[in-house]
């Protein structure tokens, strides 16, 4: 990383690319705009097996929950079970049905989610221009909802870096960059169409299951996309609407020349209306793809519709 003065991010991203405006003032979901009619068949069309693949990664898993540091997983309670039906105090419903009943706790990006495009932000602006303030006790702008309620879909493809450099996972920091996404992509046979979804396996939380979460977290620095200006201009140009990854981040933690925090966040969901979904389990779907050269497939999902919220779970389902 560079010793010079992290610069601020209304500098670092001045003269790039954005997308305020171009669907309205009021939009509120960005360049989810571009999966249209069109790109939902294109999806349907890539649609070769029947083979369905689910990507959120498990909610108790007996190792523990991959979070974001300051986050904690969700936490499942049960309210009732058949224990509750031992207290003779307990009235059974006519016919004697019992049931069981439990309830969650944690962060919202808890788990596999999206983020909603209000979810970051600099200079006192959200997506689209809106104030910043509007997010105090709830985002009522650009929450999460809207996303809910159109949904993703569209044509997708996997672009496998990890097994492009021959490795499970990366490793702690490791990074990428454009030139890096296209040349795998192109080894690995994968067409990169303009409004596809872009789904980017580093194996790295594959990696959280047989490591110590003391390991895991220590001077914490996920691998991923690096910040470049050819990098958001491809994004712009291609009209790429949504970026899928296996981190937390959706790119490196901080980026090693300019030494900002999650540029990308802003240079793509913040300025161009990217939406971002993190967290994903793609061993699966790398695996099979990896093994039967089809690495494009239809990629749906919807977040939970939660009023003003800054992200919400998800559990996307791709069919190839």
């Amino acid at each position: 990383m560079t010793d010079s003065p992290v610069p601020p991010l209304r500098e670092l991203l001045a003269g790039l690319p954005s997308n305020w405006g171009k669907w309205g003032d009021n939009d509120e979901v960005g360049s989810l705009n571009y999966l249209d009619a069109t790109q939902v068949l294109a999806g349907v069309g890539s649609v070769r097996q029947g083979k369905v693949f689910t990507l959120q990664t498990p909610v108790g898993h007996p190792h523990g929950d991959p979070v974001w540091p300051g986050r904690r997983g969700m936490e499942r309670y049960m309210v009732v079970d058949e224990a509750s039906w031992l207290n003779d105090d307990q009235e059974t419903p006519p016919g004697g049905m019992h049931w069981a009943d439990d309830m969650i706790s944690g962060y919202l990006q808890g788990t596999t989610q999206f983020d909603a495009l209000g979810h970051v932000w600099y200079d006192g602006q959200i997506y689209n221009g809106k104030p910043a303030v509007s997010t105090v006790g709830g985002l009522r702008f650009a929450s999460v909802a809207p996303i809910a309620k159109r949904g993703v879909v569209g044509r997708a493809v996997i672009v496998d870096v990890a097994r492009h450099r021959g490795r499970p996972y990366l490793e702690r920091g490791e990074t990428f960059g454009l030139v890096d996404v296209l040349e795998a992509a192109e080894a690995q046979g994968v067409e990169i169409r303009p409004r596809d979804i872009l789904v980017v396996r580093t194996g790295w939380l594959e990696s959280w299951y047989n490591t110590e979460a003391a390991d895991f977290y220590r001077d914490f620095r996920e691998p991923g996309l690096t910040f470049s200006t050819e990098l958001v201009e491809w994004f712009h140009r291609m009209e790429i609407p949504c970026l899928v990854t296996d981190t937390m981040g959706n790119e490196t933690t901080i980026d090693p020349k300019s030494g900002v925090q999650l540029p990308l966040h802003n240079a793509l969901m913040r300025n161009l209306g990217v939406a971002f979904c993190e967290a994903c389990d793609l061993s699966e779907l790398a695996a099979d793809c990896d093994a039967d050269g089809q690495r494009e497939f239809l990629f749906a999902a919807a977040p939970l519709h939660i009023r003003e919220a800054a992200g919400s779970p998800v559990n996307p389902v791709v069919v190839k």
